[in-house]
Parts: C-alpha cells; sequence; structure tokens
C-alpha cells in the first residue's frame, strides 16, 4: 500500500512538476550546444580572485559550523528525553525544530538586512540553521547511548555535569564528530549559493558572471567549487574513518 501511495502521488505530480515538457531540453539543442561549449573552454584569466573567494567561502563554512557545534551541543544535551526533564525537551524542541524549518537562504537574506552584505551574514545564517540540524542529532546520539556508565558514575555521588561529562560525553564525542564533519561538507556547499544573495564567498562571482553570459568563467568557477568540495570532502572522510 505504502509503495502504491507514492507511485500514485508521482502520477497526480506530473503536471505540477511540469515534467511533461522535459522535452524542451532536446529541442532547446542550439542553445544547449552553445552553453556546452564555453563550458568546455574555462577562461583563467582571474583565477587567483576565484581561489580568493572560494577560500572565502570555506572560511564563511568553518566559522558557520564552529559556531553551531557551540550552540548545539547544548540545545542537544537539553533536547534528549533521557537525560533532560521535559519541561526542559519541548521548548528545545520547538527551537529545533524552528532553526531547521527556515532554510538558510532564507536566514541568509534576513542577515544581509540585518548586518548590511559579506560574509558575517553568510556565518550566521549557516551558523544557525545547522545549529538546529546537529541539535537534533545530537540530541539522538544521546538518547541511543547506553545507560551503564551513567550508572556507575552516578552510584558515585557524582552531581548530574559529572554523569553527562564523564558517561554521555565519551560514548557520543566520535559520533558528533562525524555528524559536525559532515555538516561542514554541507555547508561548504550551502555557503556557495549564500553568494548568491550578498552574503560573501564565490557564490557572488559566479552569479555575476552568469549574469554576464560568460560562460567560459562560470566553468572555471565551476571546476574550482568542484574541486575545494572534494578535498574537503576526502578530508573530512578521512578523519571520520579514524574516529568511527
Amino acid at each position: 500500500m505504502i509503495w502504491g501511495g507514492v507511485a500514485v502521488l508521482l502520477l497526480i505530480s506530473i503536471d505540477a512538476v511540469d515534467l511533461k515538457n522535459v522535452s524542451r531540453l532536446f529541442t532547446n539543442a542550439e542553445n544547449m550546444k552553445g552553453f556546452a561549449a564555453d563550458l568546455l573552454r574555462p577562461n583563467w584569466d582571474d583565477w587567483q580572485l576565484y581561489v580568493s573567494k572560494m577560500w572565502e567561502t570555506i572560511q564563511i563554512a568553518l566559522w558557520g559550523t564552529f559556531l553551531a557545534i557551540f550552540l548545539g551541543v547544548p540545545m542537544g544535551l537539553a533536547a534528549a528525553r533521557n537525560i533532560a526533564p521535559v519541561w526542559v525537551v519541548t521548548p528545545v524542541r520547538w527551537l529545533m525544530n524552528a532553526l531547521r524549518s527556515i532554510p538558510d537562504l532564507v536566514m541568509g537574506l534576513l542577515f544581509v538586512v540585518a548586518v548590511g552584505l559579506g560574509p558575517l551574514a553568510g556565518v550566521l545564517a549557516i551558523a544557525l540553521n545547522t545549529a538546529g540540524v546537529l541539535a537534533k542529532l545530537f540530541s539522538e546520539a544521546v538518547e541511543s547511548i547506553d545507560k551503564g556508565p551513567v550508572e556507575g558514575v552516578r552510584a558515585t555521588g557524582a552531581p548530574k555535569l559529572h554523569e553527562i561529562m564523564w558517561g554521555v560525553i565519551p560514548q557520543v564525542a566520535p559520533l558528533w564528530t562525524s555528524f559536525a564533519l559532515y555538516r561542514f561538507e554541507s555547508n561548504s556547499r550551502s555557503a556557495t549559493v549564500l553568494g548568491l544573495i550578498g552574503a560573501g564567498g564565490i557564490g557572488q562571482v559566479l552569479f555575476d558572471r552568469m549574469n554576464g553570459f560568460d560562460y567560459s568563467s562560470v566553468s572555471a568557477i565551476v571546476i574550482i567549487v568542484v574541486v575545494a568540495v572534494t578535498l574537503i570532502d576526502m578530508l573530512s572522510q578521512a578523519m571520520r574513518k579514524r574516529l568511527l
């Protein structure tokens, strides 16, 4: 019944997503050929600008992720039902849901209005959106811990804070680090998109080149973004393998 329901939803949403006009990909083949030809001839004249903006994008993602971890750790602990009372868990989970439900692009627009154009708006947007995501993941990791170490610390007469420090954190630290590294990878891509609204990084340069139909420069920018994100993914993957 579930798969049948999914099939029905796909069928009734064909018109909604305009899927029947997919043939335009082939009827406008000449435009696609011209676009592809320019993409195959990347223009590296401004490569230093592109690399510096890509580095700025990575720094936006790095600071956004760091602030998100700083916010996500206490929120994740407060949202875990096995260590926090229900009167704390419920409002914290509402806050987590609110932060996760607002796209980082919308948050970026709000912060551009608040602090002006530039990378700070991107950092704050990524930090709040990622904090909501990490807090949920952190809380779920805490809820799945082994109760034995916590009860052992409690048996010594240790206060609640020591139970968390010595019974909870050592169990979830590797998983938390893996979640944080994964979000840093995702934020490196999100920071590129945030540049389209003036929140710093290489996205603004990409947007300008696209508006100027300078597809050769767009190709060079895309190559730099792909290389940078691939290197980040490889580094993150190597770190996760050592932790897990």
